[in-house]
């Protein structure tokens, strides 16, 4: 089979795309996969080569053909100048920040972010001077009114992390070039295959690989994409900090990017069976689902994003702690955990009203967050009415 650049791939679909991109197995006997290499130092052939770097790779932080491999598939997954790895989703969100903000700065940030990226903005660059505001996820072209002088960047997620707001991205994008300000997403619910961050303007896109880059919830990893202005700006972030990621977890990521975009395919046909069944469950009171046009958010959606994954909230009529716990600890299906995006299925209760503050939360019952994974959806279906049938048994 001849190897082709990616640039002759520009017309493919992504799904063939997945299989391709990142491989030369010429280049390694033949074999399909590019292997792990694992190592700290690299050997040079002359003095003049050393005091030159005049080799691919100059020391095991400036990475491997494993890590890039992933990097140049990446990239020209998500239609990006360049991409860096690092070792966790939140690691992707501090270098990214890091790459453009600098002491004195105001940053803007979506009230719907995950959570952690709020603990990082309001204690590593608290103590840096760089003073966040969070805004409403829907604020849309109106965000100009909250923009200064000193603001450097405007952080989006969309949908919003556990609440699902889906954000107006061309809208703020617009109003953040005409001022030159940075605009960063954090895109892992969507992917590149279900939203291209970069095709609507945005100038860094992150996310978790933990999530469904992996489908295995077996690694933690991050990836930064960003376009020809800020690429050189996250790459010298990166090398100063020299924040590398494992090889195996690399390995591991490679390997799930080739199944992708048919994991992805059966995550959104599961997880709208499921929200459409719950949404009909007298317990729910509302189902947050971005693909459902009572979700906020919806007909933005549908303009700007070509599919939805399976994570999403419901909102359920009040009950007794003691009538949650009984439906949420005798699930068989369901496991509880603070992820998403592997084969299993997921759920975790939440309450977002200790830390929202652009925007109140203050819905009449529990609230949980699904993650809808691999198995039989009329097996999860019934792991879930028996837990319904626990919650009314119980006062």
């Amino acid at each position: 089979m001849a190897e082709k650049p990616a640039d002759s791939r520009k017309n493919l679909k992504n799904r063939t795309k997945l299989v391709h991109a990142g491989r030369k197995p010429s280049e390694q006997s033949g074999f399909v996969n590019t292997p792990i290499y694992r190592g700290s130092t690299v050997l040079f052939p002359t003095l003049d080569d050393l005091l030159n770097r005049r080799m691919p790779f100059t020391y095991g932080t400036q990475g491997s053909p494993t890590t890039e491999a992933l990097q140049t598939a990446w990239t020209e997954l998500s239609g990006a100048k360049g991409t860096v790895i690092v070792p966790t989703g939140l690691a992707a969100i501090a270098i990214a920040l890091l790459a453009v903000v600098k002491a004195g700065d105001h940053i803007l940030v979506s009230d719907s972010v995950y959570r952690p990226n709020r603990n990082f903005c309001d204690t590593i660059l608290k103590r840096m001077g760089v003073e966040t505001t969070y805004y409403e996820p829907l604020i849309g072209a109106g965000i100009e009114a909250l923009i200064r002088p000193n603001t450097s960047v405007i952080f989006l997620e969309t949908p919003g992390s556990q609440t699902f707001e889906v954000q107006d991205i061309p809208a703020i994008v617009a109003v953040a070039r005409a001022k030159g300000i940075c605009t960063i997403l954090d895109n892992t619910w969507a992917t590149p295959l279900f939203f291209q961050a970069h095709a609507h303007g945005v100038d860094i896109s992150l996310e978790a690989g933990t999530k469904y880059l992996s489908g295995h919830s077996d690694l933690l990893l991050g990836l930064v994409t960003a376009n020809e202005v800020w690429y050189p700006a996250l790459h010298a972030t990166y090398d100063a900090f020299a924040m590398c990621p494992g090889p195996e977890d690399v390995f591991l990521a490679l390997r799930g990017m080739r199944t992708l975009e048919l994991r992805l395919n059966e995550a959104q046909r599961q997880g709208l069976a499921m929200a459409q069944w719950l949404g009909g469950r007298k317990e729910v009171l509302k189902v947050l689902h971005p693909a459902l046009p009572s979700c906020p958010g919806h007909e933005i959606w549908k303009r700007d994003f070509l599919g939805s994954s399976g994570l999403f909230s419901i909102l359920l009529a009040p009950c007794s702690q003691q009538a949650l716990a009984a439906f949420l600890d005798g699930l068989e299906l369901f496991g509880m955990g603070f992820s998403w995006g592997g084969f299993e299925s997921l759920v975790i209760p939440f309450d977002c009203k200790t830390y929202r503050t652009a925007t109140p939360w203050a819905p009449q019952g529990p609230a949980l967050r699904f993650s809808i994974g691999l198995e039989d959806i009329e097996d999860l279906k019934a792991d879930l009415a028996a837990g319904f049938e626990r919650m009314h048994a119980t006062p």
